[in-house]
């Protein structure tokens, strides 16, 4: 494994946010404030708790994730859209560097960032709240999974992508609905039972449902089924990038 190639990638990706830290960081953290500022204290005067945890900290864990799947995507499309809208990506394609080495430092730089701002987010959270995590080596785990996974999928709508509008088009009116409807702020429970089994067709609500459970062991689906989505969605992650690299799609002329 060529760890130099890795190693270039990376810190090149990684050099970029410190360049934007404002548009990489103090953005989205001060995003996600007004989401819970905003939510938190006019909803929450009405909610007390849900599920015997006020409502504050109960869409803590969905406003991490919020910002996780939106940033993950985003910060792997853009790395990856870049060099090949410059030409400099065919550069890299023709060095000695194999696609697996490719994805790692691209995919490895976008969930780094993703994970250290779901991390902020997290402190920023608690300046608010009294939060309480009761697993945090699950709360790392499904952190860590899913920043990997949407920056898979970043990965691949960099490639599709002509041009910026198709660039945004999957987070901004893909992702983020899913999001919101996903059970960010507020449990599926609550829904009608028809409703309930529409829900489950969303993907991120196990993410966020499994994400939960590791903060307060409260969860709208079985942990274990969460676990085995994420899983599942990794794996179609790698699945679709193995097939671009098998296939030249959009990488040949």
């Amino acid at each position: 494994m060529n760890l130099h190639a890795i190693r270039a990638i990376y810190l090149y990706e990684m050099a970029r946010t410190r360049r934007t830290i404002l548009q990489s960081i103090v953005a989205p953290v001060v995003t996600t404030s007004l989401y819970f500022v905003v939510f938190g204290a006019a909803i929450g005067t009405r909610i007390a708790e849900i599920e015997g945890v006020a409502y504050g900290a109960f869409i803590v864990p969905g406003l991490v994730m919020l910002m996780l799947l939106t940033q993950s995507v985003s910060n792997a499309s853009f790395g990856i859209f870049m060099p090949r809208f410059t030409g400099t990506f065919y550069e890299i394609l023709s060095a000695p560097v194999s696609a697996f080495e490719i994805v790692i430092g691209y995919v490895g730089a976008a969930s780094t960032k993703s994970i250290i701002l779901g991390l902020i987010i997290l402190v920023t959270a608690s300046l608010f709240v009294p939060l309480r995590i009761a697993h945090p080596g699950w709360m790392i785990a499904f952190l860590v999974l899913t920043a990997v996974t949407f920056s898979l999928l970043g990965f691949v709508i960099g490639i599709w992508a002509d041009g910026f509008e198709q660039l945004q088009f999957v987070p901004l009116l893909v992702i983020t609905p899913l999001t919101f409807l996903g059970g960010t702020f507020y449990s599926i429970h609550v829904l009608p039972p028809a409703w309930q089994t529409v829900t489950l067709f969303n993907p991120v609500v196990y993410l966020v449902s499994g994400f939960r459970w590791s903060f307060y062991e409260i969860a709208d689906v079985h942990v274990g089924v969460s676990l085995a989505m994420t899983a599942t969605f990794l794996l179609a992650g790698l699945v679709a990038v193995w097939w671009i690299f098998k296939t030249g799609y959009r990488l040949k002329a």
